[in-house]
């Protein structure tokens, strides 16, 4: 079994807000996506998807777009984005999903040795935070943050590898220790997988082990529309 991942789709199947117009990068990048996955990706294997998956507004309108993850191979692992405003409750997310694709929301799923856990996060400050209610979404996000790492303690045996999945990355561009990565640290979280950022990368890297984690940027643009391998 191996552990993939790949971020931000931004997906309208129906064209009505096609990604080509934000640059070259983005032209017929699903069947850039759809080839590179068939080429690496059997039954056994794991896909993460950390967000941004559709640009649909509404769960139905969102179906033609969860559609283009049927028929690709292994097992598909979705999170919620900050565009993702169709995902609204989990059971009717869930219930859209085939039978080899998982929402994850504060909670975790196993394979194997290794346990997924995940939620959306949020921006993290450099110093201040910009109002009230941008520090509020924060703190709630660290609430979820921690569900999700307990439920994925909960399933741990001895020798199983907890990777987790944010939307957002889980320390500023300055990369000091933030109170999300001591959750990643408490709970020995071996890997963390993160989209969001796009063209403007900013000092953040495709992959780069701090505070003893692993850290894989995984949005799609950014990775050449090609599936990011994850060491376990």
């Amino acid at each position: 079994m191996k552990i993939y991942a790949i971020s931000d789709f931004h997906l309208c199947i129906s064209g009505a807000k096609p990604m080509e117009i934000f640059g070259d990068g983005w032209s017929n990048y699903l069947e850039k996506i759809k080839n590179d996955w068939l080429e690496k990706v059997h039954d056994d294997d794991v896909v993460l998807i950390a967000g941004d998956i559709s640009w649909a507004m509404k769960l139905d309108e969102a179906k033609e777009d969860i559609k283009f993850f049927d028929d690709l191979p292994g097992n598909k692992v979705f999170i919620r984005g900050n565009h993702d405003y169709w995902w609204q409750a989990i059971s009717s997310v869930r219930s859209a999903l085939r039978q080899n694709s998982y929402a994850l929301q504060n909670d975790a799923v196993k394979f194997g040795n290794v346990i997924i856990c995940g939620t959306r996060g949020w921006t993290i400050p450099e110093k201040d935070f910009k109002d009230a209610q941008d520090e509020k979404i924060y703190k709630r996000e660290y609430l979820r943050l921690e569900m999700a790492l307990k439920s994925a303690k909960d399933l741990q045996k001895e020798g199983d590898v907890i990777i987790c999945m944010l939307h957002y990355p889980p320390f500023s561009q300055s990369k000091k220790q933030s109170e999300y990565i001591d959750l990643l640290l408490k709970y020995g979280v071996k890997a963390c997988v993160f989209g969001h950022i796009h063209s403007n990368i900013g000092k953040y890297k495709l992959y780069e082990n701090l505070f003893g984690i692993d850290f894989y940027l995984t949005s799609c643009d950014l990775l050449s529309n090609k599936l990011q391998l994850i060491k376990i």
